[in-house]
């Protein structure tokens, strides 16, 4: 690194770090069009491929718990480079797995990269963007999840049902993307967003003084848009497959980008909404969308389940725009990244565990009760984040200045 002469400028330093937001998404759901190949070649029940989703969060939460402030001390730039880099190993690990071992080492890896540079992207795009746009930053965001998510359906669904060795090339093409976004990380400002007191040491992230009822509010919404997610990502290949009967990959894949085109498009289009208000209408989609699952699954409806796609994207982007949104506003920027690994924390805790539980009741139960449970458990989640962000009061974001000011971070 001492010989690097060349940096990035703040604008494209603020692509950049959106593309690492997108590569945490894309890495996510890239398996998801997979599952179904591995449990035909392989044998897996419905709890296995729902643990191969599982573990990602899961060694996400771990890496948070351990490092999740890391960025506020020794920078954004090298943190995302060190989860690049483990983004790296975990998809070829995918590209060359033999067997189901290769594939959960392969998801963890996968869960490591994300836990280091989901927080830290996150922090870096707000850092990089024009002084007073925090909006903007969380619009953009948003949409950089939505396009990791559509190219992960989209290229996904097509290499595998068109292109040969259908289980690795779409890892193969994954890992040359990251690979092209870790090169301009690299050329990223070396000390921006290092702003941590004294020597870091491994410790959770904390929630900065004042912000107490502002990251519940965040918490909440995030978690219900990551809930959203589960049941598209962990879930939403087997439901087309299975329940509506489309056979065809690249269709399945079409179809779930859906929801990624309009959790992009409404991320652009509602960014001038309040925190607050993106939450309530989120909320108020996403109900309306399991309405529509639950339908789908019972009459086996393509047209319904794409209804289901068009109403959850927009209750994932209104939903995390507003959680993002409360960050962006009001958390101080020596303890962002920190304070931001604590709401990707709990959402995270909270996807994995719902991923295997809806795998188990998948397996013991059936896939449509799964469904119906599971649309009842985020219908409720949604109703509790409305209640949350409608009823706390959030502080002046002045008034919060001088409180950090006084206590130490």
């Amino acid at each position: 690194m001492t010989g690097r002469t060349y940096t990035l400028g703040q604008r494209a330093s603020f692509w950049v770090a959106a593309a690492v937001v997108a590569h945490t998404i894309w890495t996510s759901a890239a398996p998801a069009m997979t599952y179904p190949l591995y449990a035909s070649e392989w044998g897996l029940n419905t709890t296995q491929t729902a643990t191969i989703f599982a573990i990602y969060p899961i060694v996400v939460v771990a890496i948070l718990i351990c490092f999740g402030n890391v960025s506020d001390y020794i920078g954004r730039r090298t943190t995302m480079l060190l989860g690049l880099g483990a983004s790296l190993i975990g998809v070829l690990l995918f590209a060359v797995a033999p067997s189901l071992g290769w594939v959960y080492i392969g998801r963890a890896f996968m869960g490591i990269g994300v836990g280091l540079s989901a927080g830290p992207s996150t922090a870096a795009v707000i850092e990089f963007s024009a002084p007073g746009q925090a909006k903007k930053a969380s619009a953009i965001t948003t949409v950089a999840q939505a396009v990791g998510l559509a190219l992960a359906t989209l290229i996904g669904g097509a290499l595998i049902q068109y292109a040969p060795f259908p289980t690795r090339l779409n890892f193969w093409l994954l890992l040359a993307i990251i690979m092209l976004i870790f090169i301009a990380t690299w050329f990223l400002p070396r000390h921006n967003g290092n702003g941590g007191v004294g020597r870091w040491r491994p410790r959770s992230p904390s929630i900065p003084p004042g912000l107490g009822k502002v990251v519940l509010a965040a918490v909440a919404a995030v978690v219900s848009a990551y809930a959203i997610g589960t049941v598209g990502l962990s879930l939403g290949a087997q439901i087309a497959r299975d329940l509506i009967g489309s056979g065809n990959v690249l269709l399945n894949g079409a179809t779930m980008s859906v929801f990624a085109i309009v959790l992009g498009a409404v991320g652009l289009l509602c960014k001038s909404l309040t925190s607050r208000a993106s939450i309530a209408v989120g909320g108020i989609c996403t109900v309306v969308g399991m309405v529509f699952l639950t339908a789908s699954v019972a009459l086996h409806s393509l047209l319904i389940f794409l209804g289901f796609l068009v109403a959850a994207g927009c209750g994932y982007s209104l939903l995390f725009m507003g959680g993002l949104g409360l960050i962006n506003t009001y958390a101080p920027t020596h303890n962002r990244g920190g304070t931001l690994s604590t709401v990707y924390l709990v959402a995270y805790l909270v996807q994995g565990g719902l991923a295997l539980l809806l795998g188990a009741l998948a397996t013991g139960w059936g896939l449509a009760r799964a469904i119906d449970l599971g649309a009842i458990a985020i219908v409720s989640l949604c109703i509790i984040t409305g209640a949350i962000a409608l009823l706390i009061t959030v502080p002046h974001p002045s008034h919060l200045a001088v409180r950090c000011n006084k206590e130490p971070s």
